[in-house]
């Protein structure tokens, strides 16, 4: 007996935690701005929270990495599971092989099954640090619709699903409409029937998981309302969509991106340093927006933060805390402390035990000079001759200035003075040595054998 009601309690008690965090998933997701369009805005709210849901949203696997624009359908996740529901993260293997149309002027290059498969494989390993892969009822699931779209012959792809699909539907959607009035480019059938495969997932889930709410961004409202109306006419079943706005800049250009490229989640191709640098430079005007929909700040600390950037914007506080939360989100314990140390070096910290590799990352902008490895023998290279041939001075009449002047650095060690000679004893790592003049103006001497 006291087994028996120790057990119900237990049960009590987990149901009693869960409806706490229900009731504030929907509200919480207003507050920080993240409900831009849905299916059925109060319904949704009330059924949310009735009891666990399963949600999903869906990665396009374009690149062996996502990058910081799919950052919002992943938080969109973790918060849905840390609520209690259950998240799917659908990896798109079949109509990655066709690309998704919306928000796109022209036809995408088509990959090949091994590139997919590639692709496929490292973005599951993102999607496991945001979210939790375990046996509980809101234990994430990672799907990939290359699994059951390849059952499907053309012809029962046609029969059973295509005949649910209203063509005039799928022009009056504005993915569809916006490429067929471009004069440029028009779009293939192959784009043309990408709604049709996403809608499919859409039911596939519902029917295989018990999936009811689609989530992704404001440019695939077009897609998820396509899911829900298939849904309906294959099933009769009501599934639901919400979409967020798109991560974008005050000016509404698109955020990670910068003039070397894509801010992307992977270290390999963009650095824990790049990474957090890039969220500590983000302007003031945006850090707000930032803060509420990529972290898990409270409303009161994201509210501090607000006060604190209006009065006192020169100690760049919201930026360090988005920066500091969304490294170690992404890139852990470890990434986190190398860019905290990375960022120490760039502003004047102490260079030591660094290699090649952490040099370049973290001095990726910085110009460089490549000279041969013996000039750092014998007597070795000439203080004044390294500022000359790094770029950080015009002459040596310029260098002897700035060194007598006390503002030129090797590995941002103060020089000894215009008699100093360089050696291999100088070098920060394998094969780099690294000179500032002033505060911050770096260059790169690589020295080769």
């Amino acid at each position: 007996m006291a087994a028996w009601l120790g057990i119900l309690l237990g049960r009590l008690r987990r149901f009693t935690c869960w409806k706490l965090l229900m009731n504030d998933i929907f509200a919480d997701l207003k507050w920080r701005g993240l409900v831009y369009q849905t299916t059925a805005d109060d319904h949704l709210q009330k059924w949310l929270n009735e009891k666990p849901r399963t949600v999903y949203a869906g990665f396009d696997p374009t690149a062996e990495s996502l990058h910081v624009g799919s950052l919002l359908p992943l938080m969109q996740l973790r918060r849905f599971q840390k609520a209690g529901h259950r998240p799917i993260a659908l990896v798109g293997g079949a109509t990655g092989m066709i690309g998704d149309p919306s928000g796109k002027s022209a036809e995408r290059n088509l990959l090949s099954v091994d590139q997919l498969e590639q692709n496929v494989a490292g973005i599951k390993a993102q999607v496991a640090k945001l979210v939790d892969f375990d046996e509980t009822p809101a234990g994430a699931q990672l799907v990939n619709n290359f699994d059951w779209m390849n059952k499907f012959t053309y012809l029962e792809f046609l029969r059973d699903v295509g005949k649910h699909f209203p063509v005039n539907v799928m022009m009056a959607k504005d993915s569809i409409r916006n490429r067929l009035e471009r004069e440029d480019s028009g779009i293939s059938y192959t784009e043309f029937s990408y709604m049709l495969l996403q809608a499919y997932d859409f039911v596939h889930l519902n029917q295989a998981y018990d999936c009811e709410l689609q989530i992704g961004g404001s440019d695939q409202w077009g897609n998820i309302t396509a899911g829900t109306e298939l849904g309906r006419r294959m099933h009769q079943k009501q599934l639901f969509g919400m979409t967020c706005p798109l991560l974008t800049k005050a000016d509404g250009t698109k955020m990670g991106k910068t003039e070397s490229g894509a801010i992307w989640l992977s270290a390999e191709r963009t650095s824990p340093y790049a990474f957090y640098q890039y969220w500590f430079n983000v302007a003031d005007e945006d850090a707000g927006k930032c803060l509420r929909f990529l972290t898990e700040l409270s409303h009161e600390e994201i509210e501090t933060l607000d006060k604190s950037r209006a009065e006192e914007p020169h100690q760049r506080a919201s930026q360090k805390s988005l920066a500091e939360h969304l490294t170690q989100l992404i890139h852990g314990d470890e990434g986190l402390s190398t860019a905290r140390r990375a960022t120490e070096i760039f502003f004047g910290g102490t260079i030591e035990d660094m290699n090649d590799a952490q040099l370049g990352q973290i001095f990726a902008d910085v110009p460089s000079s490549e000279l041969a490895r013996d000039r750092l023998t014998g007597d070795g290279l000439s203080l004044l001759d390294a500022f000359v041939e790094a770029g950080l001075a015009k002459s040596k009449g310029e260098a002897r200035r700035a060194i007598s002047q006390g503002g030129a650095y090797v590995n941002n060690v103060r020089a000894e003075g215009v008699d100093q000679a360089l050696t291999e004893r100088d070098l920060a790592s394998e094969t780099v040595m690294v000179l500032r003049s002033g505060k911050k103006k770096y260059a790169l001497l690589r020295f080769q054998s």
